[in-house]
Formats: C-alpha cells, sequence, structure tokens
C-alpha cells in the first residue's frame, strides 16, 4: 500500500523450508502495527498485530519455547 511504511525488524529460516519476517509498519495516519510475514512456497500469509497483540503472542511464544505453556 501506498500510505504505508515498512521496516525489517526481523527474518527467520523456519523447518521445512518455511520463512517469518516481522516488520513495522507505520501508516500515514500515524499508526503504527507489527506485521508478520509467513512463507511457505508460493503461500504467504500476512497478518497485522495491534502492541497489544504482539505482546500476547510474543509472550505465548516465550512460554512455549520454554515448555511451560
Amino acid at each position: 500500500m501506498a500510505d504505508e511504511t515498512l521496516k525489517d525488524l526481523a527474518e527467520l529460516e523456519l523447518p521445512f523450508g518455511r520463512r517469518a519476517m516481522i516488520r513495522e509498519v507505520s501508516f500515514a495516519s500515524g499508526l503504527r502495527m507489527v506485521r508478520l510475514v509467513l512463507r511457505e512456497g508460493k503461500r504467504i500469509t500476512q497478518v497485522d498485530l495491534d502492541e497489544d497483540t504482539a505482546r500476547t503472542l510474543a509472550a505465548a511464544l516465550v512460554s512455549a519455547a520454554d515448555g511451560s505453556a
């Protein structure tokens, strides 16, 4: 979209040839979101997360990685 500015934050190589990208998206309105882009072959899934949802997802991932989910 023309009214958004992207800043790449991280790119991860995932198992089975998949990739994940995390980007900061700033909109012309001043809204800022975190964009999670998942690539699996030609398939791309893109999700925009608000600040609270990004924090909740991050905490859930840490908990799962620590085995305490």
